[in-house]
């Protein structure tokens, strides 16, 4: 009975554990995630600001697994190079590792405190950055907590020299065990905490706790490429790199774990350095191998061919509705895929506009279908997140999406209604307009297609001095408009009357929203 009661004690604080580090994340993914996503969305080229920027956002977040998604989420988008993405990468690994190693020290006797001040906070901060502060502080505290009471469980096991001795006896074992607990955990920082923990009071001897710490490493990098999501296994090019790089590493270290053992201390601190060693070792190995690294991944991992269904969402992935952040980024990657087709329709147009050809009016028309189908999958999806998860900035990233994907909706629908409809109706009567008038309105149509590139970059930058050149195209559209309507022939001036309602939408689609945030927008043109 006493046994029993002992493993309901170690079973209770290793989820105790889990749950602190659990909120330690979300604390700061909520108060902190969008500066998060700039910091690493600003380094996008060089491969050593990267891996700073990757060790960093994950050191402050405290989730390899988050910064793996965000990092593959950029460079599935075209946001970042396959090369830097990796580097980043290998940096989150590093980044994880120092809660690890700031916790190994005896700081036991602060979790009274933490969690007092958090509670304080949680209660007293309304829904801003001081109640996610709070329970960031409220996770430290049980994290501490959890750890000594561990401790304390395990002075008692300590005794059982049967378990140390099977547990040394199967170093494979120990692995695969350390990483399904990390794999399901999704935090390869809980389970080293538990395994210094138990290796500091006797459970684990070296050579078991040097195999369960190559294993929480293993496991931790299974969840990114899972949770990557999209049919399209290239967006899964940085998750898959990452696995590969993080199993090359366990194997090396698994061959040499006789020697390893020989020289790692049976204390917390050793599993601390061990596990920093080894992240710190595998980016300073695979740091001057990217660009062969990145070719092979390109080589194997090819993107998807051409004839899949275009209007089927890729980066969709339920798994992702865990995080709020996450599902937020998944959806923005979703809605630029929205504005990519869209893109594609206004250049369909354009050809098919200056050629008069019905059947090319009516091919560019059905992409309107796919613009409709992806709208209605992304806004299913943001539909599923709970409000009260949300945080005043996931708040504001959840309504510019939605009006996003709406306004880009409705660009096609005023493309295809106002302007490709009316020219295949002429076409079909023989009534099209002169071929001056075609070329004419296939240039504008070239050109909202470039303003629709443009409005995707403002969605993803929120840049107020992009957001301001998009917002003057309305001036632009105007003049062109009201030229049309002293000198162009009727069909002419229809056509630019559906032109300028496109962007019109495109400029209300990404403009606004960031023009807003300044105090740049007045409540009316009126004087």
């Amino acid at each position: 009975m006493g046994g029993l009661l002992r493993a309901i004690d170690l079973a209770g604080m290793a989820a105790l554990l889990l749950w602190g580090v659990r909120m330690v994340q979300t604390g700061v993914e909520r108060g902190f995630g969008p500066a998060l996503r700039r910091v690493l969305r600003g380094a996008l080229r060089r491969r050593l600001a990267s891996f700073a920027a990757g060790l960093g956002v994950t050191a402050v977040l405290q989730s390899s697994t988050a910064t793996g998604l965000m990092v593959a989420g950029f460079a599935a988008g075209g946001a970042m190079a396959l090369e830097p993405a990796l580097a980043a990468l290998l940096g989150a690994n590093l980044g994880s590792t120092l809660i690890v190693q700031l916790l190994s020290f005896d700081v036991a006797g602060a979790a009274p405190a933490l969690i007092l001040i958090g509670v304080l906070l949680f209660r007293r901060g309304g829904a801003g950055r001081w109640r996610d502060g709070g329970r960031v502080a409220i996770g430290l505290g049980l994290t501490l907590l959890a750890l000594h009471r561990l401790a304390g469980i395990a002075a008692g096991v300590a005794v059982a020299g049967p378990l140390r001795a099977v547990l040394a006896a199967y170093p494979l074992a120990d692995l695969l065990l350390a990483g399904l607990a990390a794999w399901a955990a999704h935090s390869s920082v809980a389970v080293v905490l538990a395994v210094m923990s138990l290796t500091g009071h006797g459970v684990l001897a070296p050579t078991a706790a040097a195999a369960m710490v190559f294993g929480a490493n293993l496991g931790s990098a299974v969840n990114p490429m899972l949770e990557a999501g999209g049919a399209d296994w290239a967006a899964r090019r940085v998750p898959v790199g990452g696995l590969a790089l993080r199993a090359l590493g366990v194997a090396v270290g698994f061959a040499l774990l006789p020697r390893i053992a020989g020289w790692l201390p049976a204390s917390a601190r050793g599993v601390a350095d061990l596990h920093t060693l080894f992240n710190l070792a595998l980016a300073v190995v695979a740091l001057p191998l990217l660009t062969p690294i990145g070719a092979l991944l390109r080589r194997l991992l090819p993107a998807a061919p051409a004839g899949e269904d275009p209007g089927a969402p890729r980066f969709l992935d339920q798994a992702a509705m865990a995080s709020p952040a996450l599902a937020l980024a998944a959806a923005g990657r979703e809605a630029l895929r929205l504005a990519d087709v869209l893109e594609r329709m206004l250049v369909s147009a354009a050809e098919a506009v200056g050629g008069g050809d019905p059947r090319a009016l009516d091919a560019a028309r059905r992409q309107d279908d796919v613009l409709d189908r992806l709208h209605g999958a992304i806004r299913g999806f943001l539909s599923a997140l709970e409000p009260d998860e949300l945080n005043e900035a996931n708040r504001r990233r959840l309504t510019q999406t939605l009006l996003f994907i709406a306004n880009l909706e409705a660009a096609g629908d005023a493309l295809d209604r106002d302007l490709l409809r009316p020219a295949a109706r002429r076409a079909r009567r023989g009534m099209s307009p002169d071929p001056a008038t075609r070329a004419e309105v296939a240039t504008v149509l070239r050109h909202l297609a470039g303003t629709t590139r443009r409005a995707g970059a403002v969605f993803l930058t929120a840049d107020p001095a992009a957001a301001r050149t998009l917002a003057e195209e309305k001036a632009v559209f105007r003049t062109r408009e009201m030229a049309a309507n002293l000198g162009a022939s009727a069909a002419e001036a229809e056509l630019l009357r559906g032109a300028k309602l496109v962007n019109a939408h495109l400029v209300a689609a990404a403009a606004y929203p960031v023009l807003e945030e300044e105090g740049a927008l007045r409540t009316t043109r009126v004087r």
